[in-house]
């Protein structure tokens, strides 16, 4: 399989920091989005309907939960968010191989029992606020970044999951080691001269593209520009490499 080509396809707009009449608001707005994320935010302000909604309206759905659980849990949160119809569904790696197995075929059950495409599983390595002097005093975890993230890819990758979700600054080492279709979806996207807020390894759009990633995640630079159309545009023109 070979991912889309098309610039608009490789861009999945957060909708963070929103409630649902805010999001749909921006959206309207921005008539060429294709992929929109849901995070944990607007999902817990606007419940599950969210989703069913923006379906309805052709968008496609990310839905970063990142669900990190017993396995058992794990499994019922993946299949019912499967029947939602959310195309891609993150969990946390680090919750261990036999959660991540029974999450990916609970996924593909509950999507199957809803008539809808199977989605996307994707594992989340380190987040991207995260530094390595950071999870070494407080986790005690003695590995660099990057090794810490090849292993739980490789963790992710051996379990059947689709992709991972790491850091722009990981991408080319893990896109070296696992070849497409194995997705990277990256969120730390920033344009330049962006304020970073909470994101410490960061990238611009096209350096991530260039780097190895499948699609990239961006919200802020975009959702509260004064121009929001204009700036998912430019976002898009950079990507046409």
């Amino acid at each position: 399989m070979v991912l889309s080509l098309n610039p608009t396809d490789k861009v999945i707009l957060a909708l963070d920091g929103m409630d649902s009449y805010e999001a749909l608001a921006i959206l309207s707005r921005l008539p060429d989005v294709i992929w929109v994320k849901v995070g944990v935010e607007l999902f817990v302000s606007s419940g599950p309907g969210i989703v069913r909604e923006l379906r309805d309206r052709g968008l496609r759905v990310f839905l970063d939960l990142k669900f990190h659980d017993i396995p058992a849990s794990m499994a019922g949160a993946c299949k019912r968010a499967a029947k939602l119809g959310a195309e891609l569904i993150t969990i946390h790696s680090c919750a261990g191989t036999k959660a991540l197995i029974q999450a990916q075929a609970a996924a593909l059950e509950g999507a199957e029992e809803a008539g809808l495409p199977p989605p996307k599983l994707l594992a989340v390595t380190v987040l991207t606020s995260w530094d390595e002097g950071l999870i070494a005093k407080e986790l005690l975890i003695r590995q660099t970044i990057q090794e810490r993230v090849d292993m739980l890819a490789s963790l992710s990758k051996k379990a059947g999951l689709a992709g991972c979700v790491c850091s722009p600054k990981e991408l080319r080492s893990l896109r070296q080691r696992f070849p497409e279709p194995f997705h990277l979806v990256t969120p730390g996207i920033r344009p330049k001269a962006s304020e970073l807020g909470d994101q410490v390894r960061v990238m611009t759009p096209s350096e991530a593209i260039k780097a190895g990633a499948s699609r990239i995640v961006i919200g802020r630079p975009i959702t509260r520009a004064d121009d929001p159309r204009l700036e998912f545009e430019k976002c898009c023109q950079s990507l046409k490499i």
